[in-house]
């Protein structure tokens, strides 16, 4: 919600206003006022001629701080609750969307303002994505999680919509709203999830727990746990049900007066918790870096085709409301269908490489498609859309669950948020890069941006066509970009 008031607002920060000067004739000049680009008209210091350079100035600071704070944001949030950290997040979040509002209510013209928040906001914003990409992975195991994972993915274009709707009904009264609204209710929804959020389905037995104990009748006021004794003996009631494993008593072996059979058990001392992965322990694991670099050229493709479709279309003079309903429509779709294929045939990576393997030509043919009107290019963008963002979407949700909980890790759940930082920060190295190039490129013709986004997917179908013949045991001698990458890995230490 947060990220999709800048797109709105920048109509707003810079007019088109520089309207024809025109010398007025003598017969005119009494009757139409001289329009002076120069007036005030646009919000400095966005008014300049460089305007573009300036607002696309925001977008990367704001894109570079959240590839390269994610990185990092892994490896605190592995140390900490994940709702406390997911908390100060959003409460963070919040605060530094409505600080840019608020540059309209105090009249503030700095770039060096506007830049420091959008850096700020892109590196609080990363504790998002980690902590609740966690948590989901600790409720749902693999069995349908690409499913469940698909349909929770879609929270992302539901709140693209929501922001654009908040930020569309201010901006052209009070365009500080646009942001100070939406801030508002990512702090208080932070407050929520304080509230309310349950990490880990064990935290829910952890409480059963506690709260049975509480309600059972005390027991002797010698006995001192678990340390006090060494032989601990487990309470059985004749004639009665069986209890359950919260409501057993363990009662110590010189406790007097119970009148009642014994049977000695056997306590295992538990081991330590164990530690939380470093960073290097994350790139070892199988199948990580050979996503992250998959992300990395699948995440350009989408942003780039979605930040510039909305120009692309206005270019070729066909009405963008229709095509930007459609959009939201196939990121949503392309996620769980990529979800359910992939449960189905219990392989991720075939499956995004099956996806984006489709994805290629049919990004040629969108190009080709939006030359006869509305209707074939409304059909060709679900088609698209759907194949190019359903391996990013599959990928940084519950591929990086998946990874997170490898069985190489032996049981060790305190990696998950680590493994989705490094698959979702390189990704975003590619949505900052991405827009660029294709800014760069469309000076040339569309032609030239349509063939660097068919480029970036084969190179993303390469790097899961690597990884899927590592993971089945391919045969020697069969190319392997990686091998030289995991071996040097696996070696560091």
């Amino acid at each position: 919600m947060s990220r999709k008031p800048i797109s709105i607002v920048k109509s707003e920060l810079h007019k088109n206003c520089s309207h024809v000067m025109e010398a007025p004739s003598e017969s005119s000049s009494s009757q139409q006022p001289v329009l002076h680009p120069e007036l005030d008209c646009s919000w400095k210091p966005f008014d300049r001629n460089n305007y573009k350079q300036l607002l696309g100035a925001m977008d990367y600071s704001f894109l570079c701080a959240y590839a390269i704070g994610m990185y990092l944001s892994g490896i605190i949030g592995e140390r900490l609750p994940i709702r406390l950290y997911l908390t100060v997040g959003m409460l963070t979040s919040g605060l530094f969307t409505c600080l840019f509002g608020l540059g309209y209510v105090y009249d503030v013209h700095s770039l060096g303002f506007y830049i420091f928040v959008q850096v700020a906001n892109g590196l609080v914003q990363t504790t998002g994505w980690p902590s609740v990409v966690t948590c989901i992975g600790n409720w749902f195991g693999k069995g349908r999680r690409g499913l469940i994972m698909g349909l929770w993915n879609s929270h992302t274009s539901v709140g693209n919509i929501l922001g654009s709707l908040i930020a569309g009904y201010y901006v052209s009264s009070n365009w500080g709203l646009s942001f100070i609204v939406p801030g508002v209710i990512i702090a208080a929804m932070g407050v929520i999830c304080f509230l309310f959020l349950i990490e880990h389905p064990n935290d829910l037995k952890i409480a059963s727990a506690q709260s049975s104990a509480s309600s059972n009748q005390k027991l002797h006021k010698n006995w001192n746990g678990v340390n006090g004794h060494k032989d601990l003996y487990l309470q059985y009631k004749p004639g009665a049900k069986a209890q359950s494993w919260d409501t057993e008593l363990l009662l110590g072996q010189e406790s007097i007066g119970v009148c009642v059979p014994v049977q000695q058990v056997v306590v295992v001392k538990s081991e330590a918790e164990p530690s939380a992965i470093s960073f290097m322990g994350a790139l070892r694991i199988p199948g990580v870096v050979e996503f992250s670099l998959c992300l990395l050229f699948a995440k350009l493709v989408s942003y780039t085709f979605l930040f510039w479709l909305p120009l692309y279309i206005t270019k070729q003079k066909i009405k963008s409301r229709p095509l930007s309903i459609s959009m939201f429509v196939c990121v949503c779709v392309g996620g769980i269908l990529a979800g359910v294929l992939s449960d189905k045939m219990g392989k991720r990576a075939t499956t995004c490489a099956v996806m984006l393997l489709l994805a290629a030509p049919t990004l040629y043919g969108f190009s080709m498609m939006s030359q006869f009107g509305l209707g074939p290019t409304i059909g060709m963008l679900l088609v698209c859309g759907g194949l190019v963002n359903g391996p990013y979407a599959l990928i940084t949700t519950a591929v990086s669950a998946d990874l997170g909980t490898h069985k190489s890790l032996k049981g060790n759940a305190r990696a998950l948020s680590t493994v989705t930082a490094i698959i979702d920060g390189t990704g975003s190295v590619g949505a900052a890069v991405g827009p660029l190039l294709a800014g760069l490129l469309s000076a040339q013709g569309w032609d030239q941006v349509f063939y660097m986004l068919m480029t970036a997917d084969f190179l993303a179908l390469l790097y899961l066509v690597s990884e899927d013949l590592q993971t089945s045991g391919s045969q020697p001698g069969i190319w392997d970009p990686l091998g030289g990458l995991n071996t040097l890995l696996k070696d560091f230490k």
